[in-house]
């Protein structure tokens, strides 16, 4: 078995629990460290942030603030309730009396936010000033990738900046279909279970707060009031309604992939409503899972963290994979699955977290689960319709072309659109 090491190592960087959309939390995850090390009453704020976590943060609802979106709220409520050491999930233990305190800070108009000029997709440069005290705080290409922490004149962190280098990260170059397949079927599952088992946990129970309670659209309950007896159906509702509950202020933690919280609810609670419907064992489960997980990674490395390409996309057509193989199917029915969900999907844009990425969720399972579907039936795109090439690499390349580079215009314009 090649790369298992690394593979294992991989899932370890990628799953981790995280409250609320990822980039307002990664915003109050740099606020918290500037509040750490500034001792006395903080007056001002300047917050730097590239274009893309302007687009992720400017319409999502923050977590714990009854409510309030947007870069401002983030920062405050890390200033004011925020525990660094938690990460992603440092906004996760605030009161009532805090968030009172964050709407009183956000008062004072203190906290200024102007675009970066920066070069980085993924840049938030937060700097804190008393009257006699300042303190900088960088996070890079990644929403923990803490770069600069910078206090007064003395350097506490001072990474160079050089895009994700190879000791941050495995390298997920590393990755491929067929090496991704031969790991999830013969590597000893307890070395990744305790990971897996965690993802199910928070994320299907995220799914079922989504369904029992009105957030945002309610789109997973949409999807159930017209076909809740239908195996696809439920599996989309119960992924579109853990996006509802997450994209509008649910507090509830998730299990991300590849840095979003969105992709790894797709990557996973359908996989998860079909095992369970399909009575599989648990280590088909959990094989299944990890499968859906690898094959997202995969198809976002050459995508990149944020684009104009929409990640749950590349969840979904993962997510389909996995249900080939849960229905018995080998390397070759999860190849053409890929590929043909891939030429389906492709292009659904990427517009800020919000409401409608519980909607976005579902167009993206539709891909999966008809690219699947279609192998069944005997049909498949073939090299040459579009963007597909002979062999399920070089498409999954192809749609990494698309997004990193051929959308980059698109990008602009969808943020210009936005910020208008």
């Amino acid at each position: 078995m090649k790369y298992k090491d690394e593979y294992i190592q991989i899932l370890k960087e990628e799953l981790k629990p995280a409250m609320g959309c990822t980039e307002p939390i990664a915003i109050a995850y740099a606020s918290s460290i500037v509040r750490k090390y500034l001792k006395h009453e903080i007056k001002k704020i300047n917050v730097l942030v590239s274009a893309n976590i302007i687009k992720n943060v400017k319409s999502v609802v923050v977590p714990n603030t009854n409510g309030l979106r947007g870069i401002k709220s983030a920062c405050a409520i890390g200033i004011v309730a925020g525990n660094s050491s938690l990460q992603l999930e440092c906004i996760s233990n605030v009161n009532d009396e805090e968030i009172e305190k964050c709407k009183e800070f956000l008062n004072k108009n203190i906290i200024f936010v102007k675009p970066s000029t920066s070069d980085f997709v993924f840049d938030i440069d937060i700097t804190g000033y008393t009257d006699d005290e300042a303190c900088q705080v960088r996070i890079v290409d990644y929403h923990t990738n803490v770069v600069t922490i910078k206090y007064n004149d003395e350097f506490i962190i001072n990474k160079e900046l050089s895009g994700i280098r190879k000791d941050d990260l495995t390298d997920r170059k590393l990755l491929d279909v067929e090496d991704i397949y031969d790991f999830i079927e013969n590597v000893d599952i307890k070395e990744i279970e305790d990971l897996l088992l965690r993802q199910e946990k928070y994320n299907m129970a995220i799914a079922i707060e989504g369904l029992q309670h009105p957030y945002g659209a309610n789109i997973g309950k949409t999807l159930l009031m017209n076909s809740e007896n239908c195996i696809a159906t439920k599996a989309k509702a119960y992924a579109s309604a853990a996006s509802d509950a997450r994209m509008n202020g649910c507090h509830m933690p998730v299990v991300i992939n590849s840095g979003s919280g969105n992709q790894g609810i797709t990557c996973s609670v359908p996989v998860i409503v079909y095992a369970d419907e399909l009575k599989v064992s648990h280590e088909k489960k959990m094989r299944a899972l990890a499968l859906s997980n690898l094959l997202t990674i995969h198809i976002k490395t050459d995508i990149g963290r944020l684009s104009a390409y929409c990640g749950a996309i590349a969840a979904g057509c993962a997510a389909g994979a996995a249900i080939a193989y849960l229905y018995g199917g080998k390397l070759k029915e999860i190849n053409h699955t890929l590929v043909n969900a891939l030429a389906i999907a492709s292009g659904v844009i990427c517009d800020g977290a919000k409401a409608s990425c519980a909607a976005k969720i579902v167009l993206a399972l539709e891909a999966g689960i008809l690219g699947y579907n279609m192998y069944l039936a005997g049909n498949q795109f073939k090299a040459g319709d579009g963007i597909v090439k002979k062999g399920v690499e070089n498409t999954i390349h192809n749609v990494g072309l698309l997004a990193s580079e051929g959308m980059v215009e698109t990008d602009k314009e969808i943020i210009k659109i936005m910020m208008d």
